[in-house]
């Protein structure tokens, strides 16, 4: 057998996976990355600096922020994954992120952003007293915590590839990681992000998205380029190929898109987009101080609800083109017919299809700047993350506890706390990615159902919690407790093999509910027990409380 060729048009370049000047270009990159937080740690800096910028970004960076935070390894690997192995359904979860975009920007950003507090969780403290604050932070911290955990563990698969497959099996669908790779290719993205995070706050982080948001766009704009290049069709031919009804599994093209059947075991129906995923979204925008922080550095209200809606439709373009690589590698990989002479030597397998194209398909350079752009995703989501758990973590938790334990103390401003709590939160991220190594299982999950899965797992007694703080005069410290543990049992109990297990012995049934519907299921009943509490503080409700400080 001839050896195999990365395919570039009718140029053909000996298959080298990952060479020299690849892994120049990736140090490169990681050392930009570091030297930009190193500058900005020179900066004097306070709390408020550190977390908030002073609320002085421009709207299109807080955009485009949003954007290279809510995007992650899961979606470089899992969009491309859904559309080369079933359709473009996954797309339509988005109906929902709009609607859901739409409810956060008239409803949530007035009445936290006018909080006046470092994050969001100061409005639960405004309306349900200093416990109910910690409590939330404390869900979010959890929450946050373990679903950035399950991206750091997505992020590791191509890494792993890259740094420990021998060249025989980085060109061979055989090839899977160990658990100590792995866990030392978490370590490294880990460290790497928490390192330049910890040096710039809040400002860093957003100005080193919007660098990586364009290497991402980039890198999926040249993917796009050289796969429509290598297919021997035209654009409208390949169309032709892609809506035919026998290239998608079930009998659907691989363009189909919406599914109108009310069944909850599938998890991308329009169904599920119109309720599922705006819960999900609205949960994501609203109460997760990872993305609502990027509003709270806006320069106005309204800056920061226009924001989020430039971020969800640039969302959508960015996750289309995920998907369209998607379909062009079914092609590619999967239809020799149509392919012909040029159709590749080492089909994936099992593997990750994209990311398996970057690496054996590409010439030199091109697949540096590839995994490039792969990095970039992964840390843009890591960054901001850590940037947020920090925030919530000093003025939510160890401030309150701080005055209520040392009445006496002065509050804290130096710059050495928010960063130690960086530090704290990058460390502690990176030990759940490593459990999740063993946690994941790829028998009963794709990627973008598991991370969707552990993400919901915080939101949902928040979300709760929150849409009774905004829409009604009811609830009080301990409801806010009860709803939040009301909805973490909401969760467990909708968990796929437990779900089976109790629903077969009630009803002789097993019941399977798809991931979409666990958000509408638990903020129904979290908001529920959170609105049966009676208000123990009136005043709190008739006048609000004046903006604080943290």
């Amino acid at each position: 057998m001839d050896a195999p060729t990365h395919l570039l048009g009718s140029l053909a370049f000996p298959l080298a996976v990952f060479g020299p000047v690849d892994w120049v270009i990736v140090a490169i990159y990681f050392a930009v990355m570091i030297y930009i937080g190193v500058i900005a740690s020179r900066k004097n800096q306070d709390t408020r600096e550190y977390f908030l910028a002073h609320r002085s970004i421009p709207t299109w960076a807080v955009a485009i922020s949003i954007v290279a935070t809510s995007l992650s390894a899961a979606t470089f690997v899992g969009a491309p994954d859904e559309s080369f192995k079933g359709n473009i359904s996954y797309l339509v979860l988005n109906v929902g992120g709009l609607l859901a975009v739409l409810v956060v920007a008239t409803l949530f950003v007035p009445k936290l952003y006018r909080a006046g507090t470092v994050t969001i969780y100061g409005y639960v403290d405004q309306r349900f007293g200093e416990a109910a604050r910690i409590a939330v932070s404390t869900m979010f911290l959890i929450g946050r915590m373990l679903g950035s955990g399950v991206r750091l563990f997505i992020a590791a698969f191509p890494l792993c590839l890259l740094i420990f497959a021998r060249p025989n099996e980085a060109a061979s669908a055989a090839y899977e990681p160990t658990a100590v790779q792995l866990i030392l290719a978490i370590v490294l993205i880990g460290c790497v992000g928490t390192f330049y995070t910890a040096f710039g706050g809040i400002r860093t982080v957003i100005w080193i998205d919007v660098i990586q948001f364009f290497i991402v766009a980039g890198a999926a704009l040249l993917s796009i380029f050289i796969l429509l290049h290598a297919i021997p069709r035209s654009p409208i031919q390949i169309f032709h190929v892609l809506a035919d009804k026998a290239s998608g599994p079930n009998g659907h093209a691989k363009l189909f898109l919406c599914d109108f059947k009310l069944d909850f075991s599938k998890p991308y129906t329009f169904w599920a987009a119109i309720f599922g995923a705006t819960f999900l979204n609205a949960a994501a925008y609203g109460v997760d101080q990872d993305l609502a922080q990027r509003f709270l550095v806006a320069k106005s209200v309204t800056r920061g609800a226009l924001s989020l809606v430039w971020a969800q439709l640039i969302s959508i373009a960015v996750i289309s083109a995920f998907l369209l690589i998607g379909l062009l590698l079914y092609i590619f990989y999967g239809r020799p017919d149509i392919m012909g002479a040029s159709a590749p030597h080492n089909p994936p397998g099992a593997q990750a299809a994209y990311p398996w194209f970057l690496l054996n398909q590409l010439p030199t350079v091109l697949s540096g700047i590839s995994i490039v752009g792969f990095f970039a995703i992964a840390q843009g989501s890591m960054d901001s993350a850590i940037n947020a758990l920090a925030s919530s973590a000093v003025s939510d938790i160890y401030e309150p506890l701080r005055r209520r334990f040392a009445p006496g103390a002065a509050k804290s401003d130096d710059i050495a706390t928010p960063k130690i709590a960086v530090a704290a939160m990058g460390l502690c991220m990176s030990a759940l990615g490593v459990v999740c190594v063993f946690l994941y299982d790829k028998n009963n999950h794709t990627l973008i159902d598991f991370a969707l899965g552990i993400l919901s797992f915080g939101w949902t007694g928040m979300l709760g919690v929150f849409l009774t703080a905004l829409l009604t005069r009811r609830g009080n410290t301990t409801s806010v407790i009860l709803a939040l543990a009301g909805g973490v049992i909401c969760f467990t109990v909708v968990q796929p093999r437990l779900l089976q297990w109790w629903t077969a012995a009630l009803f002789h049934h097993a019941f399977h509910l798809a991931s979409t519907w666990w958000m509408p299921a638990g903020t129904l009943v979290s908001f529920a027990i959170c609105a049966s509490g009676r208000p123990r503080h009136p005043a709190r409700i008739a006048s609000p409380a004046a903006p604080q400080a943290a």
